[in-house]
């Protein structure tokens, strides 16, 4: 009795002993972040990826509708594409770019970043084929959850649901819009001609969305039981037109987002929850943000209602409201018991940004309690980070690969089957759920950098392949700690957030796309894949006219493929004059009328006159028959 007294002792002692924490590199916890998201990928891989038990999957996406859809990402542990979580996924990365961007590039991780993005906003331009029309989804949930399986051995449908005219969707139009605008901004320093092709697509999504208003899920059903909007698109309209005012300064939008304030809830609803389908508490962020850099104009009492909303989610989350949320026993933000983590990566960015906001201009959040520092703020996102890492009760990062225990059995189909790089053998729907799925064991290939759904309100956390609301991890939950780990990683040091936003050209190169695939690739020479098809100009004369000096450039395509190639596309940017020997198609050029293919060994030669120095011309897309 008496060593059974001891060892109880003994036990209570060592639970409610302090635990001691290290600390901990976020530069490598930024890392994996980022490259989680090569995990994600589907279409044609770039020849960099780093992921290696990864191949090329979804080449045929949008075949059946006669669209190429090939790219983008999967959002979590299926293999399906869904439009709205992955442009808020794009958003997120994008804002913690325009954020910390410079941080980012301090660590080498710039490139990887704006990788990232562009791979969400190269697959959104195919989506986008008409001003009216936008893609909103590969596959569906209904067939993908019956079966376990590699996506790059998906035999479930890969049918394409889309919104238009007569089937709208303002959420995902607006979201797309955002994400889209946002990302316009990463890219003016280094690929200006791909940003305003980027802003031209994000104008257009706004345009629709708010002129054929409706709800994104009853458009595409498909939808409803994975990610139904159950808050409307009024708040995606109003983060939209943020977007849209932060990329362009044109006061059309600062009209749009102050004159609709109240009617689209603005300025009067305060909700302590953001994510893919609540979007207010960043609009509200972003309103307070126009409103310190004094770029409010005649709207300085709307955006003041703006910020206290966007304080009021603040002041929420850090314990000094009303209406505080709901913390676990070890100090985590606690929403749901599914995928928890996601509002905690996403309240700790909003907190981040606005605490450099009010640093930048030396105030202090006003909350119930009394006023919040911007440190106190900071220290709180902090906080979170530090548990999903490991600071928490059970010792345990949330973040596959990273630390010394994390979940050994995500609920992930491709982290969870052999690589078919290293057993090729088809994994069939019911295989996979009888040979993988329900094995006890760890998966056979590391998801690093995953944010996992994470523990349940008491801290705990069971690590099995079947607990899909703690297993599974989502984009959406790595996306906004990218901008919170680079700030982490950097301190505070040259921090200036209110000035205007500049990312710098990174040192990394942006990816080389694998030439099978059909995504643009940057304008700029480094960026450009080795490709079947080449270009070469020249300017073959010149001439004098009102003190400017024209030049006629002939342009030589060639094919140095054995094969045929038809459905040629190619992308010209800087073009300032009249073109010859190419049809205008969308946002680019195709064959002129009398030439359907090229053979091989074969080419064509188009001209155009300007006052400048040759074009930026590129092949965004063909194929080989």
């Amino acid at each position: 009795m008496v060593s059974c007294v001891k060892m109880v002792t003994c036990m209570v002692v060592l639970l409610l002993a302090p635990v001691a924490f290290a600390s901990h590199d976020y530069a490598k916890a930024l890392t994996k972040s980022i490259l989680f998201f090569e995990a994600q990928r589907s279409g044609y891989l770039p020849e960099n990826q780093r992921i290696t038990w990864r191949a090329n999957s979804g080449l045929e996406d949008g075949k059946a509708n006669g669209i190429d859809l090939v790219g983008g990402y999967y959002d979590a542990g299926d293999n399906v594409k869904f439009g709205l979580p992955m442009a808020f996924t794009v958003t997120m990365m994008a804002w913690s770019i325009i954020e910390y961007g410079k941080q980012m590039a301090s660590s080498g991780e710039l490139g990887h970043a704006m990788d990232a993005v562009k791979w969400g906003t190269d697959y959104f331009i195919k989506a986008h084929p008409e001003p009216y029309v936008l893609y909103g989804e590969v596959g569906d949930g209904n067939t993908d959850h019956l079966c376990w399986q590699r996506p790059e051995d998906m035999t479930t449908s890969r049918q394409a649901y889309r919104i238009d005219t007569t089937h709208p969707g303002s959420e995902l139009a607006a979201e797309t819009a955002a994400a889209m605008a946002s990302a316009s901004i990463i890219f003016q320093q280094s690929n200006p001609a791909y940003s305003n092709e980027l802003l031209e697509h994000a104008k257009q999504l706004f345009d629709f969305a708010d002129k054929y208003r409706g709800k994104y899920d009853s458009s595409i059903t498909v939808v409803q039981k994975y990610y139904q909007s159950i808050s409307g698109y009024d708040d995606e309209l109003l983060w939209a037109a943020a977007w849209l005012y932060q990329a362009t300064n044109d006061r059309y939008y600062l009209d749009y987002l102050a004159n609709n304030g109240d009617a689209l809830g603005g300025t009067g609803w305060s909700v302590a929850e953001f994510g893919w389908d609540v979007k207010y508490a960043g609009a509200q962020v972003l309103a307070a943000k126009f409103l310190l850099e004094g770029k409010a104009g005649q709207h300085v009492a709307v955006l003041e209602k703006y910020q206290q909303m966007a304080e009021s989610f603040m002041c929420a989350c850090i314990g000094k409201s009303s209406q505080s949320v709901q913390r676990t026993p070890g100090g985590l933000l606690y929403r749901q018991s599914w995928n928890n983590l996601q509002f905690v990566t996403s309240a700790s960015f909003l907190l981040t940004v606005y605490s450099d906001y009010l640093a930048s201009v030396g105030k202090a959040a006003q909350c119930d309690s009394g006023p919040a520092q911007p440190a106190e703020l900071f220290n709180f996102a902090k906080s979170q980070v530090d548990y999903i890492l490991g600071d928490n009760p059970r010792a345990t990062s949330y973040m596959v690969g990273y630390g010394n225990t994390y979940p050994q059995q995500v609920h992930h189909r491709g982290s969870s089957i052999v690589s078919i790089k290293v057993d090729p053998s088809f994994v069939s729907c019911s295989g996979g759920y009888g040979t993988w799925y329900g094995r006890n064991s760890g998966d056979p290939n590391l998801l690093d950098g995953a944010i996992v759904g994470g523990p349940g309100a008491y801290d705990d956390f069971a690590d099995h392949r079947d607990n899909y609301e703690q297993t599974e991890p989502t984009t959406y939950n790595n996306a906004p700690l990218l901008g919170v780990l680079a700030r982490l990683n950097a301190g505070s040091s040259g921090l200036s957030q209110l000035l205007p936003a500049l990312v710098p050209v990174p040192s990394t190169p942006i990816r080389k796309v694998n030439p099978a695939a059909t995504s643009k690739p940057s304008s700029s020479p480094v960026n450009r894949a080795p490709s079947l098809i080449n270009i070469s100009q020249n300017a073959t004369t010149s001439w004098n006219h009102r003190g400017k000096t024209y030049y006629r450039y002939s342009v030589i395509v060639t094919n140095n493929s054995p094969k045929t190639v038809k459905d040629l596309h190619i992308g010209i940017s800087k073009l300032y004059g009249p073109l010859w020997g190419l049809t205008k198609y969308r946002y680019g050029y195709v064959f002129p009328a009398w030439i359907q293919s090229l053979p091989g060994g074969k080419s064509l030669e188009f001209v155009y006159i300007h006052a400048a120095s040759p074009a930026d011309i590129w092949v965004s897309g063909y194929k080989l028959v």
